[in-house]
């Protein structure tokens, strides 16, 4: 299976030219998030914990009922271990809501947890595409894009997510494992 990766350097490309695409459709939520992101990239480590739980509670939001709902049922089967029931869920949502980001995202998670990691991979472009800084979407992409045997792009993802989220979860044991593989050893 070839497996083609281009959002990698689009997402570098949108971050550096400080593109956000709006998550919900809420110019002051955006307004919020886009503070909110900034501020996520000066944080200390307890400050960016405090901070990413915010980002995240926005990005939950899509302005819709409907959608959240549907959100909420896909998280909670996939939650249970019901991964058809939250692929189910979740592909109702990015048909019902397909601006919404963090439908791609929470799809892509079961898409994972099922070992489709193409189709995973196609709904982390899409949320990618959606918002450039969605931090899970680029780490998602990195841990799949390791799983399936290609270190060097994982490596480029885990960089360009250490540029917006310098304090993410284990990011520098994950940088400092993927280096060797994807830069090769000095001798």
């Amino acid at each position: 299976m070839t497996v083609m990766v281009r959002l990698p350097h689009i997402v570098k490309l949108a971050v550096a030219a400080g593109v956000l695409l709006p998550l919900s459709g809420v110019a002051f939520a955006q307004d919020r998030l886009d503070d909110l992101m900034q501020d996520l990239r000066g944080a200390d480590a307890v400050q960016a914990q405090r901070i990413s739980g915010e980002i995240e509670l926005l990005w939950r939001q899509s302005g819709s009922a409907s959608a959240d709902l549907l959100l909420k049922r896909g998280l909670d089967a996939l939650e249970r271990g019901e991964l058809d029931a939250a692929v189910d869920h979740l592909s109702a949502l990015t048909d019902h809501a397909p601006e919404f980001a963090e439908g791609w995202v929470s799809r892509a998670g079961a898409f994972v947890r099922m070992g489709y990691y193409g189709m995973a991979i196609s709904d982390l472009e899409h949320a990618l595409a959606l918002n450039p800084q969605h931090y899970e979407a680029i780490y998602g992409l990195g841990v799949v894009l390791e799983t399936i045997g290609r270190p060097a792009d994982a490596f480029e993802a885990m960089q360009l997510l250490q540029t917006i989220h310098p304090h993410y979860p284990d990011l520098s044991e994950t940088l400092a494992r993927l280096e060797p593989l994807a830069l090769g050893q000095t001798l």
